[in-house]
């Protein structure tokens, strides 16, 4: 790596901090680009591959099976070969993921594309947070740990401008683009390109402080936390990191998370879990996966529902900036239950429009009056609330939340839970569309959101301004 300007003591060297920060929510972006890309691919995956509901919901969630398996894995792989070698191994599954969906003859390989593109997702949807809290103060890591979701809403973003720019000048998804393949191969394979940069860049940036000390390799440790802190705070957090973890000696195994007294599973695991299953069960999914199918659904074109999806991910980002703001400022426990209440009504509302569809003589649907408009409104205002709170916080708090020596088992276990809760959103939306329908699903959506008020007041517990090595499990 180049050399860099070695901080005065006492200072912090935020230059070089935003700089690999940076560089680790790439992952962020590639995780919000890889599972963004299928919103607007849906009917040149049916047209090629013959598909029925169940069929499209199996091929849009395969993405998820393999994000499960690579979160579960990714938090004790970060702990045997670092947490950038992880990120680096993501970012050649997102490349191979690319080059092979766009080139699928059938929906198993294009299936089996998905699970590799899927195990580069759920590796860095944890590891990059854990990084990113790894390398910076307390109290600026709430908000630098909170551009990872600016990233992944980039991320998704970009796939659905790309997507958008693609159909509109082929003419439609299934239109044949460039070479006698139609746009919606080339909206995989353009995603090779930010997974190559991904990878190159990482090669730029140290590893873990935190991990080196765990590895031994304190000499290692203490060059980087120089970099970051200057020498005098290197030394103290060296000191600081070894004691966190000379209470317990062994190698980290799943097991950690058993609270040795009761044989029960440690409260603040099961913090970690409800966090991740409530952050996919309000349905934010859907928006990010179908959102072009959803609003077809109800009377849009493919062109102007394809703009709203743009529309939809402008808005996120514009929330996200705002998150970076106030995280560090009221706390996370505020911020997720102004989340939890918001996104409760914003969703019903929604539910109350789509319940007044109406479905003309020749088949479309419509909704009726101003509804269409409501629900429009209604829907962003939702995105809104989510990522003002729950899209953001979730990663920050799963990153910072568990103590050092169970962080990347505790990350295993809630990033698992959390994609597999993806996953039962995700694979059932379209049957569920189809019957009971749009309106009683969101309903559904609506319901847990309001339940995840009650959970976050009752489980979870403000992290603002507190240490790694001063997490309590």
């Amino acid at each position: 790596m180049a050399t860099v300007a070695q901080p005065r003591d006492g200072q912090v060297n935020i230059g070089f901090i935003i700089a690999i920060v940076a560089v680790a929510t790439i992952g962020g972006f590639m995780f919000g680009y890889d599972s963004g890309v299928i919103n607007g691919t849906q009917k040149g995956l049916e047209s090629a591959f013959d598909l029925g509901k169940f069929g499209i919901g199996v091929n849009v969630g395969a993405i998820l099976v393999g994000s499960a398996i690579g979160a579960f894995g990714a938090g004790r792989m970060a702990d045997r070969i670092g947490r950038r070698g992880v990120m680096l191994l993501s970012a050649l599954l997102f490349l191979a993921s690319a080059l092979l969906a766009g080139a699928a003859s059938s929906s198993i390989i294009f299936i089996i594309a998905r699970i590799i593109g899927g195990l580069g997702v759920g590796a860095a949807s944890v590891i990059s947070p854990v990084y990113i809290s790894e390398v910076t103060p307390a109290n600026i890591r709430g908000r630098l740990s909170s551009v990872q979701q600016v990233m992944i809403i980039t991320g998704l973003t970009g796939a659905f401008v790309a997507n958008f720019a693609l159909a509109r000048y082929a003419g439609g998804s299934t239109a044949e683009f460039w070479m006698g393949h139609p746009a919606w191969r080339w909206m995989f394979w353009l995603q090779a390109i930010p997974a190559a940069i991904y990878g190159l860049a990482l090669l730029l940036i140290p590893e873990s402080p935190r991990y080196l000390v765990a590895r031994g390799r304190e000499a290692d440790a203490h060059a980087v936390l120089a970099r970051l802190f200057g020498a005098a705070e290197a030394d103290r957090k060296v000191v600081e990191i070894r004691n966190s973890l000379a209470t317990d000696q062994h190698r980290a195994r799943l097991s950690d998370l058993i609270d040795k007294s009761s044989g029960k599973m440690r409260p603040i695991v099961w913090t970690g879990i409800g966090l991740a299953i409530f952050q996919q069960f309000v349905g934010i999914n859907v928006v990010f996966y179908y959102g072009a199918a959803l609003w077809e659904a109800v009377g849009f074109s493919e062109d102007y529902a394809l703009q709203t999806n743009i529309l939809s991910g402008v808005l996120s980002i514009g929330a996200c900036l705002a998150t970076i703001l106030l995280v560090d400022r009221i706390g996370r426990k505020p911020l997720l239950l102004i989340g939890s209440a918001g996104m409760a009504v914003t969703l019903a509302i929604v539910a109350y429009a789509f319940s007044t569809a109406i479905t003309g003589p020749d088949g479309s649907v419509s909704l009726p009056g101003n509804n269409g408009v409501i629900a429009l409104i209604s829907a962003n205002l939702y995105v809104i609330f989510f990522n003002l709170s729950w899209g953001p916080i979730m990663w920050v708090m799963l990153g910072e939340m568990f103590p050092n020596q169970i962080r990347g088992s505790g990350l295993a276990v809630a990033g698992f839970a959390q994609w597999i809760a993806n996953a039962a959103i995700s694979v059932s939306f379209p049957s569920l569309a189809a019957s009971p329908g749009l309106a009683v699903t969101y309903i559904g959506y609506a319901l847990f959101a309001a339940l995840s008020f009650f959970f976050v007041r009752k489980m979870v517990h403000e992290t603002r301004g507190v240490e790694l090595e001063d997490m309590q499990g």
